[in-house]
C-alpha cells in the first residue's frame, strides 16, 4: 500500500479521512487541491507533507506555460506559500519546501522543460530519501528493544506518515518481522483518533497483535507493568532534544519517566530543527473546535462551549530516553550529541 505516488503527471494520495472504512484514492494536477488535502489531514504524518509539499511544487510547475523567469518564479513562490501555510508545526514541510526553492533559484531560464523536470526529480529524491531513511531509523531503533517486547505508541507514525514503513511504527514493525515484538498497545489519539483509525489499520495490514485503548488507559498499562517502552514519532525536535509531536506524547513521556520505562522518539533527521534552540518556541497548530465538539459528524459538546484543541504538545528533553534518527541513535545531552551531528552533517555537506 503507497499512502502517495506519482503517477502520469499527477499525485495519486490515500485519503486518510476516510480510513479504516473507506480505502479511497484522490488524483490531482492542482497544487491548490494539495494544500488542501494536508490541511483537511487527508494527507498527514509529518514526513509525508514534506513529500506531498515537494510534489505540489512540482505540479505548480507543470502549469507554467511562459517562459519570463521573472513571472515563472512569481508563480512557484506563490505555490511555496500556499503549501506552507497548511501546517505550522511540521518541519518536514517547510524542509521539502526549501529544497524545492533551492532548485527554482538555481534555474537560469533556459528552459521550462528543465525546470520541471528538476523540480519533479528532487521531489522524487525527496520521496526516495524518506523510504531510505525509515529502513535506517528501523535498523537503529531495533536494537534498543528488549527481546519479546511490548510496546506502547501514540497517534500514528507509519507508512500512513511517511514515504516508507514509518518511523515509530517501522521500529515496531521491523521487531515484528524479527521475533522481538510480543505486543503493541495503541492510544485512540484523541480527538481525531489516529491511533484507532490508522495505527490499528496498519497493524491489522500486517498482521501483528495490537491492542487499541482509549489515551487514558496509558498509565494503567504502565502500573501493570505491561509496558516496556514507548516508541513515538516527532514533528519537530528542537536543538536541545525538545520534542513536538501529536498532543498527548507529552503526558505519556511524564507517565514513562515515572514507572521507569524508555521513552524514545523516532523521526528522520529533516525533522530536526537547527534553528531552534528550545521546544519553547515551536509554532504549536490549533484546530478547529468542531474536531472536539462534533466528533466525526455527531455533537458531542454543548453548543457554544469554549474549546482549546493544540494538535501537538512538546515533550521536555528530559523525558526522553533517545531520539532515533536514521543517522543514529541521540541521547542526552541531547544539545551536544545533536549539535555535534549537525556540524559533521556540515562538514560533509
Amino acid at each position: 500500500m503507497k499512502p502517495l505516488e506519482w503517477i502520469d503527471g499527477k499525485l495519486k494520495f490515500l485519503d486518510q479521512t476516510k480510513l479504516p472504512l473507506e480505502e479511497f484514492f484522490c488524483e490531482t494536477d492542482d497544487v491548490v487541491f494539495v494544500a488542501e488535502a494536508i490541511k483537511r489531514l487527508a494527507i498527514r504524518g509529518a514526513p509525508l507533507i514534506g513529500i506531498a509539499a515537494a510534489y505540489g511544487v512540482a505540479l505548480a510547475s507543470l502549469s507554467l506555460n511562459h517562459s519570463v523567469m521573472k513571472e515563472a518564479r512569481a508563480h512557484l513562490v506563490s505555490a511555496i506559500d500556499l503549501l506552507a501555510s497548511t501546517r505550522p508545526t511540521a518541519i518536514n514541510l517547510f524542509w521539502a519546501l526549501e529544497r524545492q526553492r533551492r532548485v527554482m533559484d538555481a534555474w537560469q531560464a533556459d528552459s521550462i522543460t528543465d525546470l520541471q523536470n528538476n523540480l519533479l526529480d528532487e521531489a522524487k529524491q525527496i520521496h526516495q530519501e524518506d523510504a531510505e531513511m525509515c529502513e535506517r531509523i528501523s535498523s537503529f531503533g531495533i536494537e534498543l528493544l528488549p527481546n519479546d517486547c511490548s510496546i506502547l505508541t501514540h497517534c500514528n507514525a507509519g507508512a500512513l506518515a511517511t514515504g516508507g514503513r514509518g518511523t515509530a511504527i517501522g521500529i515496531i514493525s521491523k521487531a515484528w518481522e524479527l521475533g522481538r515484538l510480543k505486543h503493541v498497545y495503541m492510544d485512540e489519539t484523541r480527538p481525531l483518533l489516529q491511533g484507532a483509525r490508522l495505527t490499528a489499520w496498519e497493524m491489522k495490514q500486517a498482521k501483528i497483535p495490537a491492542t487499541l485503548i482509549v489515551d487514558n488507559v496509558a498509565a494503567v498499562l504502565m502500573q501493570q507493568r505491561k509496558i516496556d517502552a514507548v516508541v513515538v514519532g516527532a514533528d519537530r525536535i528542537s536543538m536541545n532534544g525538545d520534542v513536538a509531536n501529536k498532543v498527548g506524547t507529552y503526558s505519556l513521556a511524564v507517565l514513562a519517566k515515572h514507572h521507569g520505562i524508555p521513552f524514545y522518539v523516532a523521526a528522520p533527521v529533516s525533522t530536526i530543527d537547527v534553528q531552534m534552540s528550545t521546544g519553547k518556541d515551536i509554532p504549536i497548530e490549533e484546530r478547529d473546535a468542531r474536531e472536539v465538539t462534533e466528533s466525526f459528524g455527531k455533537r458531542t459538546a454543548p453548543e457554544s462551549v469554549n474549546v482549546y484543541s493544540p494538535a501537538f504538545d512538546v515533550t521536555p528533553h528530559e523525558f526522553v530516553t533517545a531520539i532515533v534518527t536514521n543517522q543514529g541513535v541521540h541521547r542526552a545531552p541531547f544539545s551536544v550529541s545533536l549539535k555535534r551531528f549537525i556540524v559533521r552533517r556540515e562538514r560533509a555537506g
